[in-house]
């Protein structure tokens, strides 16, 4: 019973699916490596969210990485407790995104995707109402 993970796009990463991230860093990622939860993994998407800029608005030229981190950071901040069932400061566990890139925002991605990890480790199940 070999691990068998799917090569799959960004855009369609779904809340509740888990990846094993790459082992390599890349400036544009434009495929993930999705697997089932029940594999080891080391990420779960578990919010995906359109861009707002701080005035509610929602630009159509990009905003530029440091104003997507902002919002990222807070997004997924937010939307952490609600699925894992504690707040992130009370949890084990770390999030991490995916910011849309100037050639995808053109593509009109506008999507922030927020995936739960661990410091290092491996996850063998979803975290989804854990209270990990």
């Amino acid at each position: 019973m070999g691990h068998r993970s799917v090569s799959v796009s960004v855009f369609t990463a779904k809340a509740g699916q888990c990846f094993v991230s790459p082992t390599t860093v890349h400036a544009e990622l434009s495929k993930l490596s999705r697997t089932p939860c029940s594999q080891k993994h080391n990420q779960e998407a578990y919010a995906t969210v359109g861009y707002v800029a701080a005035d509610g608005s929602k630009p159509s030229t990009y905003p530029g990485n440091d104003l997507l981190t902002k919002f990222a950071q807070g997004a997924c901040a937010q939307r952490f407790g609600p699925y894992v069932g504690v707040d992130y400061l009370d949890s084990s566990l770390y999030f991490t995104y995916l910011l849309p890139s100037p050639r995808s925002w053109q593509a009109d991605d506008r999507n922030v995707i927020c995936f739960i990890t661990t410091a290092g480790g491996t996850l063998e199940s979803s975290v989804k109402g854990s209270k990990k």
